[in-house]
């Protein structure tokens, strides 16, 4: 039986339980003789670093899966209850636990949208995971172009006007695929793009990695699945606190729900690892009851430290907050306050500087950098020092030139010259950076985080994407995924 959201009124304890954490917890402790995977049996004597670092509890917590009273045996087992808890707790009305991250949720949902149409619209600041997903499943992509503070070098959202236009160019698309919040803490109108995506005929699909905590504090924004959406990725190792490369996918309770929800199930099954983490999925667990039972009085402190940082940099001055920037873009009408976005340029040094800073001279870690701010991210529930944080970034030495000199902007996007999965599987061949310019890209490759393709597989590469990715990974935490080399001196192109 599949588990859903109605499930959920059965649980015993509901939200306040978690059933499948409870049961790993309980058959940890039996007095087992393990003859079966994992190989270390819970033997410290096989693998003593495993036992040093981690522990035996963590060893024995470490379960295969298809193991009777866990996710095996019974309808409902513990582990499909926990995944009804969850959809109730988001709104909707099933939910697919995933031990490889919302990127995995992104290739399962491009391989479910393939049983629908060829066609989609995307947002064009899709994460890379979904670029990889559009060549696995051979769909032609139509991009919708998000707004861009080029300055800042911060991709926003797009507006429905804009979804729109897209959709009715192309009425064979077989959904809209949109991102929100955005790396930066952007939110854009759910429902209005649901509305949108709905009345011509499609399913709204929302990327809300970075909001998996929205819908459990009024100070939030409404989380995707009540506003409209119809699949939702959620990365919850993120902001709601499972361990890292947990995640989870939620189909809504919408107009293609039965449609989308077959198509779903299949695509999961050929995408999830067969050896499912018993500890990530657990994790899932607890998180979802941290979120729906506790979440109202400790996001309130999260929210307290986010703006105690906020008035530090407002108060003291050196430093700019840009969130009334970032809202007076048409497609932002929200901007998550646990995302603390800071303009360090203002205060005389660059984004990357300063992360690199804080990160090697104070041992202050924060999410990403751009050229020109700093991104720092606050768990929800979790309450961090804020007065350190802003006292080690206002002890940073200003950098001469560091205002003046030109920024690192982002690129336009070059001219499409074929599908994604055309140029993905092509004949390549690898050439200078100086000759690549003009050429058509064979790779997905974007400055990581976001992570955002800045080149996509079948787009002309520019002389702008080239500068861009070269200056990138030369910046100080600069990394580039999927580049043909790691210093960017070489592409990947159509032979």
């Amino acid at each position: 039986m599949s588990p859903h959201a109605s499930d959920a009124a059965a649980v015993p304890g509901g939200q306040h339980a978690a059933p499948y954490a409870t049961a790993l917890a309980a058959h940890a402790h039996g007095d087992w003789v393990r003859l079966n995977v994992p190989g270390h049996q819970v033997q410290p004597a096989s693998q003593p670093g495993l036992d040093e670092l981690f522990g035996t509890k963590i060893m024995a917590l470490d379960v295969p899966p298809l193991v009777d009273g866990l996710d095996y045996g019974p309808s409902p087992t513990p582990l499909a209850q926990s995944a009804a808890l969850a959809a109730a707790a988001w709104g909707g009305r099933r939910t697919w636990f995933l031990t490889n991250g919302a990127s995995k949720g992104n290739l399962v949902t491009c391989i479910a949208l393939r049983g629908i149409g060829e066609e989609v619209v995307l947002q064009r600041s899709v994460h890379s995971s979904v670029i990889d997903g559009l060549a696995l499943a051979g769909l032609d992509a139509h991009f919708v172009l998000p707004s861009v503070d080029t300055d800042l070098g911060i991709s926003h959202g797009v507006t429905a006007a804009a979804l729109a236009d897209q959709l009715d160019a192309h009425p064979k698309s077989a959904a809209a695929y949109v991102v929100t919040p955005s790396y930066f803490g952007a939110a854009a109108d759910v429902a209005a793009l649901a509305d949108v995506a709905h009345s011509r005929g499609v399913p709204l699909v929302v990327d809300e990695a970075w909001g998996s905590h929205f819908g459990f504090h009024p100070g939030l924004p409404t989380n995707a699945l009540r506003l409209g959406a119809d699949i939702v990725i959620s990365s919850t190792h993120k902001l709601a606190g499972s361990l890292t490369q947990s995640a989870m996918l939620h189909l809504g309770e919408g107009p293609w729900a039965d449609r989308l929800e077959p198509l779903i199930d299949r695509a999961f099954r050929s995408m999830q690892s067969t050896s499912a983490s018993a500890l990530l999925m657990a994790s899932l667990d607890l998180a979802r009851r941290q979120l729906a039972v506790n979440g109202r009085n400790t996001i309130t402190t999260s929210l307290e430290a986010a703006a105690k940082l906020r008035s530090r940099i407002v108060v003291e001055g050196r430093f700019a907050d840009p969130t009334n920037r970032m809202l007076a873009f048409d497609d932002v009408i929200a901007v998550d306050p646990l995302h603390v976005v800071i303009d360090t340029r203002a205060g005389g040094i660059s984004g990357h500087q300063a992360r690199a800073s804080l990160f090697q001279e104070h041992q202050v870690h924060l999410e990403m950098s751009t050229d020109s701010v700093v991104v720092a991210i606050i768990g929800a529930g979790a309450a961090p020092d804020m007065d350190r944080v802003a006292d080690a970034l206002h002890s940073l030495p200003e950098v001469p030139g560091a205002v003046t000199a030109a920024s690192i902007e982002l690129p336009v996007p070059g001219l499409r010259h074929s599908t994604v999965r055309e140029a993905y599987f092509a004949e390549t061949v690898i050439v200078a950076a100086a000759e690549a310019v003009g050429r058509i890209s064979a790779d997905s490759v974007a400055a990581y985080p976001p992570g955002i393709p800045n080149l996509l597989p079948g787009e002309v590469i520019t002389s702008d994407a080239v500068t861009f990715l070269r200056e990138t990974v030369a910046a100080p935490f600069g990394y580039v995924r999927g580049g043909a080399a790691k210093d960017m001196s070489c592409f990947r192109v159509v032979r």
